[in-house]
């Protein structure tokens, strides 16, 4: 359910709650195919690790968007004086 948690968080107001939400999938699916018949919550987890990878996702895209809108302003840097 944790990964659930992180996962729409990740989504929705904090991206980096994404990487956190991905991991934690990732671990919990491995123990999950371990042992099969104790856990019965695989779909959960793998809702929330794909809601993970979209927070990553979102939050690389926003990083690059950032980055180039940062040289775009760098490059277009106003130099009028008044």
């Amino acid at each position: 359910m944790t990964v659930l948690i992180l996962g729409i968080l990740g989504l929705v107001c904090c991206s980096p709650l994404g990487i956190a939400a991905f991991v934690m999938g990732n671990n919990a699916l491995k123990e999950i195919d371990a042992q099969p018949g104790r856990y019965s919550n695989r779909q959960i987890v793998q809702i929330g690790r794909i809601l993970g990878i979209i927070a990553m996702v979102l939050l690389v895209l926003t990083v690059i968007w950032f980055l180039f809108l940062g040289g775009l302003a760098a490059i277009s840097g106003d130099t009028s004086t008044m």
